[in-house]
């Protein structure tokens, strides 16, 4: 690097606010709107707040340097999966839930808030424990790291060695899903 030019990475308490600021705005929506997501009864809606939740993600991993994992983000679960999801929701007719009875009722109201306060004691726990110093990376790992072999090598060659028949396994129950999708319509179109 020369001498002069900005360094890779800032040090660890030195983020400007307005970075900070935007951190928490959308780590707020996401969490928002992932409370959304599970407390409609609508599937159409649902669906949009999961699209606002991946949006948001997106957001965050570009704030944390990690730009590829933001557009993946953005291109497969917000783009190709929500997609295929509101395919199978319009096709199976599934979206005739009333807007006033959208939220389910108290007893599941209770156990989503119980386990949204056990959710939070953990990432409490995690977040203020101690880590063993073998696990934790030097400073400035990841960025030596991407200048040397790039942002997409790391993931993609594990992806498409150590993973490959999991990424395959995914992909063909997602064509299963969708297959299966257009047979249950077809069938209900049949029986009218």
């Amino acid at each position: 690097m020369p001498p002069g030019s900005p360094p890779l990475s800032m040090p660890h308490g030195t983020l400007p606010l307005s970075y900070t600021f935007f951190f928490y705005v959308f780590g707020a929506i996401a969490v928002v709107s992932a409370i959304l997501f599970v407390t409609r009864k609508s599937p159409v809606a649902a669906a949009l707040w999961l699209v606002n939740t991946m949006f948001n993600l997106a957001a965050l991993y570009v704030m944390l340097d990690a730009q590829f994992i933001g557009a993946i983000q953005v291109l497969v679960y917000a783009g190709a999966i929500m997609v295929v999801f509101l395919f199978v929701i319009m096709l199976l007719n599934l979206g005739h839930a009333d807007a006033t009875t959208d939220i389910r009722g108290v007893g599941t109201k209770l156990v989503a808030i119980a386990i949204g306060i056990a959710l939070f004691a953990e990432i409490m726990t995690v977040t203020h424990g101690h880590t063993i110093g073998q696990i934790t990376l030097p400073q400035g790992y990841a960025a030596t790291q991407i200048m040397r072999t790039g942002a997409v090598a790391p993931i993609s060659s594990v992806l498409f060695t150590q993973y490959l028949v999991a990424f395959e396994i995914t992909s063909v129950l997602l064509l299963a899903a969708v297959v299966g999708a257009v047979i249950l319509a077809k069938r209900k179109d049949d029986a009218r």
